[in-house]
């Protein structure tokens, strides 16, 4: 069920007010519709990227629900991100060009407009909106995808290798999804991410609150170090 469909029924001629985020700790970026996307001026420059995902029914140590695998990658930057990048819009539909740049990085998936999710306006200097994808598979058709995209032509290079996004969160609060989120991410991939996995009901809001929160608390000194502090 598409984010739209999951808001229930509105009143006729009324627009479905866009989805946002609303996990404190996160600041918002100014969605906007696809429309309202591909009618910004030649000053505007997008990105397109796309999360692959398949339901996942594995267990961590036998008893922490797996739930999905979620595939993000590792960049040439030291930044993870997701599959995608820059679509020349000249030359390119957003489908089109997305699908370019992830034959180079993955090689054996195409994305179509059905898999669109959401569009946003970033932050900083530079007019860019950020167009996001989504696509459920088999874990089968993923962990295919895994073994093409160490066979690609950017593997190594543009690419350091595929990661799974831990959704658990382990007994010490910080195990899992939290530690995740305290890596660097790309632009707007943080966002994204959280983004998705709410829309998505892949993560329950107060899980992704929670998770955030954890990034923020300052992190304690092992033992052998606190006590080296005078």
């Amino acid at each position: 069920m598409g984010a739209m469909a999951a808001m229930g029924a509105l009143p006729a001629g009324a627009l479905p007010p866009l989805p946002t985020l609303g996990v404190p700790g996160v600041p918002e970026l100014k969605p906007l519709t696809r429309y309202e996307a591909m009618r910004l001026g030649p000053g505007w420059s997008h990105s397109c990227h796309a999360m692959l995902y398949a339901p996942n029914p594995g267990m961590l140590f036998g008893r922490i629900p797996l739930r999905y695998a979620v595939l993000m990658q590792m960049r040439f930057d030291g930044l993870l991100g997701f599959p995608g990048g820059f679509v020349d819009r000249r030359y390119w539909s957003l489908e089109d060009g997305l699908n370019r740049v992830l034959g180079l990085g993955l090689g054996c998936v195409r994305l179509t407009e059905a898999d669109y999710l959401c569009s946003h306006l970033t932050e900083g200097p530079h007019r860019v909106v950020a167009h996001f994808y989504a696509r459920q598979l088999t874990l089968e058709e993923l962990h295919t995808i895994e073994i093409s995209a160490v066979h690609s032509r950017d593997h190594g290079l543009e690419v350091m290798g595929m990661v799974r996004v831990p959704l658990y969160t382990q007994k010490d609060r910080m195990g899992g999804l939290p530690n995740f989120l305290g890596n660097s991410f790309v632009g707007t991939a943080k966002f994204q991410l959280l983004f998705a996995l709410k829309i998505l009901n892949m993560v329950p809001e107060e899980k992704l609150a929670e998770a955030v929160a954890a990034t923020q608390k300052p992190k304690k000194l092992p033992l052998d170090q606190a006590a080296a502090v005078p």
